[in-house]
């Protein structure tokens, strides 16, 4: 796939969009915590979200409201989950949303709200309100980085990228935002992705080009292997750019959905880096399953086992719990014809195992940032990739206090 050029801008790089990041004190005073986003206009909408089928309330308004397939504006909090919170939060939910039509004179119903944080408590609709209202006041074309900071949660380092590339003859940009670093797990990673774009493409078109770019980003990353409530990801399109309409039949439709795959990536990629507690980026791939279901139960399997993701903190090749979880996940697995590879070294051929000297070269391999495992069951022609993390001392840590 081609490598398209990378701008800055962030959630901002593409025309006819504005966004702002204000404090408003949801949860620590000073900090950066309600961000808006909004477009100079009325602009096609996607959107994807949670799994799980215990949705926050900002997942239920939003998830009516993106079926119409044009929106304005997203408010987004970091702090407060609003989820598990009734009717109250369903109300609270519309109620920001009406306030920032107000502030923005535009149709509610063009209005969307995303909520991060703590689970089961309810929006401090105050300090929210009075932050929406500075957020509509702040609004810029180069706010895409205070926003990027505000929707933060856990989140050591904020994730923006974008990109440009010609449709048309005619420069066309996509660029997002998004935040995570725990409880992410493929089918929908606690995420929260914006993305944007001044291309001119209608929202069924938008759909069908983010739900096959989610399908290779969003949903091939693990932390722990936990799914949130509030999993989301959203893609605007404005329209500016004046390129003619895209969809199928464009004979650059491959392109526009190339680069919309390594935005989201890209994104999904950052997440991953700042796993809660991460040390290693580890890439996961199963090739020679029976299936291609088959290579994603076991790349899954792997990706989220505690014991594999434990032993690569420790530099451990450990192979035996590669193949263990392997041949509990549901995939056909015959440990006599795997083998299980770290980086380009074999820790295990079809019963023979790697030796002490071979086992040390791969902690050396391991001592890196990023490196990958690969598990080969030569069984078909199936294959699977994910994207994960280590897991760490300190990831008990940041999750055992979390609410405290």
């Amino acid at each position: 796939m081609k490598v398209y050029e990378t701008i800055t801008g962030g959630v901002t790089a593409a025309q006819g969009f504005k966004a702002a990041g204000v404090p408003a004190g949801i949860k620590t005073p000073g900090r950066r915590d309600v961000a808006l986003l909004a477009a100079d206009s009325p602009a096609a909408v996607a959107a994807v979200y949670t799994t799980n089928q215990v949705a926050a309330a900002p997942v239920k308004l939003d998830r009516v409201r993106t079926a119409a397939g044009q929106a304005q504006a997203v408010l987004i909090n970091s702090g407060c989950a609003n989820a598990c919170t009734g009717e109250q939060g369903i109300r609270d939910a519309e109620t920001s949303a009406r306030a920032v039509a107000a502030e923005l004179g535009i149709d509610e119903q063009l209005v969307l709200v995303c909520s991060t944080g703590v689970i089961g408590a309810l929006l401090p609709m105050d300090r929210l309100l009075d932050g929406a209202k500075r957020a509509a006041a702040a609004l810029s074309r180069d706010g895409g980085d205070d926003a990027a900071h505000a929707i933060m949660t856990t989140d050591t380092v904020d994730k923006q990228y974008a990109v440009k590339l010609l449709i048309d003859g005619i420069d066309v940009r996509i660029g997002g935002m998004c935040k995570g670093s725990g409880m992410i797990e493929p089918n929908m990673a606690t995420m929260l992705g914006f993305i944007t774009t001044d291309a001119s493409i209608g929202s069924k078109a938008l759909d069908m080009a983010l739900r096959e770019a989610v399908g290779v980003s969003f949903n091939k990353i693990v932390v722990d292997g936990d799914r949130s409530t509030n999993d989301t990801v959203m893609l605007f399109a404005s329209g500016a750019a004046g390129n003619t309409e895209l969809n199928p039949d464009h004979p650059q439709w491959r392109e526009f959905v190339d680069a919309l795959t390594q935005v989201c990536v890209e994104l999904a990629k950052k997440m991953v880096m700042d796993g809660e507690g991460a040390s290693k980026f580890v890439t996961v791939r199963v090739r020679g399953a029976r299936s291609e279901r088959d290579a994603q139960l076991a790349a899954r399997a792997i990706a989220k086992s505690p014991l594999v993701k434990t032993s690569w903190f420790g530099l451990d090749p450990n192979w035996g719990r590669v193949i263990a979880a392997a041949g509990y996940s549901g995939a056909e697995v015959d440990d006599r014809r795997a083998q299980i590879f770290y980086g380009d070294l074999c820790a295990y051929d079809q019963g023979k195992v790697a030796d002490a000297a071979q086992l040390a070269a791969m902690q050396n391999v391991m001592r890196e940032r990023a490196f990958d495992v690969t598990v080969d069951l030569h069984l078909g022609t199936g294959e699977d990739m994910l994207y994960t993390c280590d897991l760490s001392h300190d990831y008990v840590t940041i999750n055992a206090e979390y609410t405290t």
